[in-house]
Formats: structure tokens, C-alpha cells, sequence
């Protein structure tokens, strides 16, 4: 039982590197229970591969990641009961074209876990209920717009019951029209007490959303501030001129 303060996730000293190509440097990083971080920077600087390295989807170099207290990158864990507290959600949406929207969630919590279709079913719907897509439960993907799409994704995951959610860009592929409606979701989780990693370009979403934004630049964290430090107040040169782009300096 986590006591208040102590870290959900521990990040120590991650190395990940393709070849001779460093992509994160000496990361070390902890998140607590009910904060949401989100990570920012520019493209190619280590962020999503952050995100894949916690989730197990790419294997690392040197250091370690605790989850609850307990190690997850020292081979002694199945990565398939690691990932049902560490629920991830990508640009792509990987929803199965032949399934509906209900079986498409549900597919997890009766074949992973092991529960009752009725009871992953009546969950299913609670969350669908919640971000307003209940009445598409028997839709097929074709049938949805991208919003819906990566919202259906969002409970996909929810629905496993993670301990902390990672989100990966889920807006990058989404018309713009259609990116408020997935980050209101992503709002509302926040605001409920989730614990949440998110990569995004979205900053005014990253301004609104977040407890602690870090910014990344060549595989290293650069700063780690409060938003209102980060954006109106940022520590260095290089975070000032990524921001310049996004017109947060004045």
C-alpha cells in the first residue's frame, strides 16, 4: 500500500540506445498516485520511446523501472500481467475492424484476466457511458470517426483497471476538429484522480492538464517545473525556444 507522497512509478537512471544512436540518457523520473505528468519537447528527443520502455515495448540498456515498489525490467515479471497495470494508448487507435465496439473492449479483461464477459461488459459500459459513447457499444470501427476511435481506445484501457496510464501522441493522427473531444476525456480522467504520463504537442492542453511537465531534448530531461514555472517561466535557453514556437514567450 502506497503512503501518500511515495512514487506509483520509479524511473532510474534508463539508457536506451539503438546502435551507437543514445536515445535516453540517464533518465530517472518518479510519478505519484493521482498526479499527471506530461512530457514535452521536440521531435526525435526520446519521448515516445520513454513511454515504450516503461510498457516493455523496447527493451533498454542499463537501468531500472519500480512499479509500486516492486521492479518490472529485471525479467522476473510476465510483461503480459505488468502491462495490466500499465495501460498505454497510441497515435493508432488498433481497434479489430471485425469486432464491435463493446467486444473490441472487452476483449482484454475476459481473455487476459479471466473475467466474465457480463461483468467486462457492464464495466465497458459504465466507461462508454461516461464519455459518451454508449449508444455506439454495437458500432463497428468503420462506423466511427477518429475521435470516437481513440476514444473507444482510451477505455479499452481504462477498462483493464491500470494503475497509471501512458498516453502517446493519441491526438497526432485526429482533424483537428476532432482532437478537443479526446482531450476532454483525458481532462475529465485527470480531474477524477488518474495517474497519467502523457506525450503531447498539444501545450495549452499540457498548461491545463498537468501537475509537472518535463521537457526532454536529446534524450535527457532538461527541466521538471510546475506548468505555470514551465511556460511562463522556463529554466533554460532551449526550453525558451521550443516554447517561442508555441508563442508561450512573451
Amino acid at each position: 500500500m502506497l503512503k501518500e507522497n511515495e512514487p506509483l512509478l520509479e524511473i532510474r537512471h534508463l539508457r536506451k540506445n539503438y546502435d551507437a544512436n543514445d536515445v535516453l540518457n540517464d533518465i530517472s523520473l518518479d510519478i505519484c498516485k493521482g498526479e499527471v505528468v506530461v512530457v514535452v519537447g521536440p521531435s526525435g528527443c526520446g519521448k515516445s520511446t520513454l513511454l515504450r520502455c516503461i510498457n516493455g515495448l523496447e527493451p533498454i540498456q542499463s537501468g531500472e523501472i519500480l512499479l509500486d515498489g516492486l521492479p518490472i525490467t529485471d525479467g522476473k515479471k510476465k510483461w503480459s500481467e505488468i502491462r495490466q497495470k500499465i495501460g498505454m494508448v497510441f497515435q493508432s487507435y488498433d481497434l479489430f475492424p471485425h469486432m464491435t465496439v463493446l467486444d473490441n473492449i472487452i476483449l482484454g479483461p475476459t481473455k487476459v484476466q479471466g473475467r466474465k464477459r457480463e461483468a467486462a461488459a457492464k464495466s465497458a459500459e459504465k466507461l462508454l457511458e461516461r464519455i459518451g459513447l454508449l449508444d455506439k457499444k454495437d458500432a463497428y470501427p468503420r462506423q466511427l470517426s477518429g475521435g470516437q476511435k481513440q476514444r473507444v481506445a482510451i477505455v479499452r484501457a481504462l477498462v483493464m483497471e491500470p494503475a497509471i496510464m501512458l498516453f502517446d501522441e493519441v491526438t497526432a493522427a485526429l482533424d483537428p476538429e476532432m482532437v478537443r473531444e479526446v482531450l476532454d476525456v483525458m481532462l475529465e480522467l485527470a480531474r477524477s484522480g488518474s495517474t497519467m504520463l502523457i506525450v503531447t504537442h498539444e501545450m495549452q492542453f499540457a498548461k491545463a492538464v498537468a501537475n509537472r511537465v518535463i521537457f526532454m531534448d536529446g534524450g535527457e530531461i532538461v527541466e521538471s517545473s510546475s506548468p505555470e514555472e514551465f511556460f511562463l517561466q522556463p529554466k533554460t535557453d532551449r526550453a525558451r525556444r521550443f516554447l517561442n514556437i508555441f508563442n508561450f514567450e512573451k
